[in-house]
């Protein structure tokens, strides 16, 4: 982005409702081809698949930015599905655009679609190695919401996917893209804090069973194609935060689904996708991982516990008393805590730059979505590319593998195996046994 154009300006012409257009000269300048694409008028045409709270946020983004149209959606929710059908017209009708959109409750027809270059992944965990893989079988380009997959098998799988199909993978870990971030691992890599000793990285509690209440299923809610892949678990509007139309009631908590061991990851994926994803890539191993994972109430281990090769600790730990969730550094020589809109060192020489205030939903960090839209037309890897995204989710995994068995686990890195472990080599978590119809 040009000079001229500051973060809090791109912000705020790319929110949806903005009034106008703004003209971004270098950015639409690559717009008159699209190599990757092939497509003569140079416009990216997304597709939405999970229509949820999260992809909203992802919406409110996405649809501002010069030289992308949204042309489809897809949800096995009824009423998700109409809403974003409103709120995309509404966006182009105040822009003067005429811009066709449809959707779909099978997300198979929108890859089906040949017009359409990219989708954006929003969906529970359990569906995404199964989506994008697809999508990258179609060719399409793809944005895919954090945590990768559900399983470390999944995860080689769709790394294998991306590249034999040559295609975009973006992965959703904003915070790659936030300038707090990027300050925090340039010092570390930099030796400014010395040598690196421990690492606390504080992310919340793993997944229970699954003990909601069972519920009456919506009419509009196809509960069957909901779960696909996943075991059988009844309905309950946890899982699906309840929205309506008119009158207008979004989501008012996050979908439970991430918080049980059958459908999601607990905390441990949800949060640790983002930040052991900053630990991975402060301590240089964005191509690699911990050799031995420890779980928290093993003998005296009081944190989930990550050992490195090169000797680093990493624990899930808080870092201050209001148990805030971000990184810590610790060197020899000084430490740096980060997390999102905060950021202290041990030394003021360490502080990054005084930043412009952002408003909007961090969700919807501009740069980082503009970052997906620049490397499909460009044919370059995004700033988290699959591999990345893979490395980060793998470390998440194995912290649930390790509690799911209750002990430590070795790892090699390197071949992306468990050592002499059959147990853990069954878990679930590793290669997972899906539902009858499904097969990756």
């Amino acid at each position: 982005m040009s000079n001229q154009l500051t973060r809090r300006k791109f912000l705020k012409t790319a929110a949806v409702g903005a009034v106008g257009m703004a003209v971004f000269p270098q950015f639409l300048s690559s717009c008159k081809q699209n190599k990757s694409t092939g497509t003569d008028d140079g416009i990216i045409r997304l597709g939405f698949i999970g229509l949820g709270q999260q992809a909203m946020y992802l919406l409110n983004g996405f649809i501002g930015i010069p030289g992308v149209q949204v042309v489809a959606g897809s949800d096995v929710y009824g009423v998700k599905r109409e809403r974003f059908l409103l709120r995309v017209n509404k966006h182009y009708t105040e822009n003067q655009s005429e811009v066709a959109v449809e959707v779909y409750e099978n997300y198979k027809e929108l890859i089906a679609r040949e017009d359409i270059d990219a989708v954006v992944i929003a969906t529970p965990d359990h569906w995404h190695a199964f989506m994008a893989i697809e999508a990258c079988n179609a060719k399409k380009n793809v944005y895919l919401e954090k945590p990768l997959t559900f399983t470390i098998k999944e995860g080689q799988m769709l790394t294998k996917a991306v590249r034999d199909n040559g295609v975009i993978l973006s992965v959703g870990s904003q915070q790659r893209s936030d300038a707090n971030f990027q300050h925090a691992v340039k010092m570390v890599q930099e030796g400014k804090i010395g040598k690196i000793e421990k690492v606390n990285a504080y992310v919340g509690a793993p997944p229970t069973p699954y003990d909601l209440p069972e519920e009456p299923v919506p009419a509009d809610l196809n509960w069957p194609l909901w779960l696909g892949p996943s075991e059988y678990v009844h309905y309950n509007s946890q899982l699906n935060p309840p929205i309506s139309l008119d009158p207008e009631q979004n989501e008012q908590f996050w979908g439970a689904w991430r918080w049980y061991k059958e459908l999601g990851g607990g905390f441990t994926t949800d949060w640790g996708a983002h930040m052991f994803d900053i630990a991975q890539w402060g301590l240089g191993m964005d191509g690699s991982g911990p050799v031995e994972i420890i779980p928290a109430g093993y003998e005296d281990t009081k944190y989930l516990t990550y050992k490195y090769a090169n000797g680093v600790v990493m624990t899930e730990e808080p870092f201050d008393e209001k148990q805030t969730k971000g990184v810590k550094f610790w060197g020899d020589k000084g430490w740096i805590e980060v997390s999102r809109g905060h950021f202290k060192a041990s030394d003021d020489s360490l502080l990054p730059p005084v930043a412009e205030n952002t408003e909007g939903a961090y969700e919807t960090k501009i740069p980082h979505l503009v970052n997906f839209i620049e490397s499909v037309k460009t044919n370059t890897d995004p700033v988290v590319p699959v591999e990345i995204g893979h490395r980060s989710c793998t470390v998440c995994t194995l912290g649930n593998i390790a509690y799911d068995l209750g002990r430590p686990v070795k790892w090699d890195p390197a071949a992306e195996k468990f050592v002499d472990d059959p147990e853990a080599d069954a878990n679930r978590l590793f290669n997972k046994t899906y539902n009858e119809g499904y097969i990756l």
